[in-house]
């Protein structure tokens, strides 16, 4: 009996941790399995958007200096959904979306 307990709490949260995770774009549900292109042309182009990027680097195993071996580029897009909803921003790594969170007001 316990166990079904357990297994219906985590059937009702696994809702809610996915709608952290989407957001609603028209007729359109945006989730982090897509792309940015198709973001884009569900919502439009974001509201704002900063993009910055940075170097990846290693220790080399000789010296133990640092060495730049890459660069990850990080963009930010905001999405102003107007007044009765709030802001969603979109944050993509690398050409991939890694998380959707809503802004707070």
């Amino acid at each position: 009996m316990n166990a079904r307990l357990v297994i219906a709490t985590i059937a009702m949260l696994l809702p809610l941790a996915a709608s952290a995770e989407t957001f609603r774009c028209g007729k359109w549900i945006i989730t982090p399995d897509m792309t940015p292109a198709e973001l884009t042309s569900k919502c439009g182009p974001p509201t704002t958007h900063d993009s910055k990027t940075e170097d990846i680097k290693a220790r080399n195993r000789n010296y133990g200096l640092l060495i730049k071996t890459g660069e990850t580029t990080t963009e930010t897009w905001t999405y102003d959904r107007g007044s009765q909803a709030a802001p969603m921003v979109v944050t993509i790594v690398d050409g991939r979306i890694k998380s959707i969170e809503r802004l707070e007001k």
